[in-house]
């Protein structure tokens, strides 16, 4: 009798596969939720543009190709000169630090359609801050390795 209900209340752990157990569970979440937003939002807008009630929202718009294709080459070498950067100050997070900075500064500056001196001002000092605060929690607080 004891060895039945000492089996009942063990619990083995096969570590090999146990780190898989939540990304599967959240895998599966995210597949129903996507399945939810096809058939609620997409499916009823693809049949009001079939009647002619909607148009899709890509064709027949101006596009911005400056910031569309600026935003792009930001990205790329966003994430090209961080690695260069971060290999000459390794393992300390530097990397991520000056580039998010600059990164930072000049997606504001592409993205502000007045350039005044209290914009541009505050741009530089939301540039220099966040990249700043978010360095020092990651890096030092958490002692996350940063690029």
């Amino acid at each position: 009798m004891e060895s039945g209900l000492s089996s009942l209340l063990s619990v083995s752990i096969d570590f090999e596969t146990s780190h898989l157990f939540f990304p599967h569970i959240i895998h599966w979440v995210l597949g129903v939720l996507f399945a939810l937003v096809l058939v609620f939002n997409v499916v009823p807008f693809l049949a009001a543009v079939r009647r002619g009630e909607r148009s899709l929202p890509i064709l027949g718009e101006s596009m911005d190709k400056f910031r569309f294709f600026g935003t792009l080459v930001l990205i790329v070498a966003y994430f090209q000169t961080m690695s260069m950067v971060g290999n000459f100050f390794p393992y300390t997070g530097y990397g991520f630090l000056f580039v998010s900075m600059v990164f930072l500064f000049l997606m504001s500056l592409m993205y502000m359609h007045t350039r005044t001196r209290r914009k541009v001002l505050t741009a530089a000092i939301n540039a220099l801050v966040a990249p700043t605060l978010a360095w020092f929690i990651l890096a030092r607080l958490f002692q996350i390795t940063l690029p």
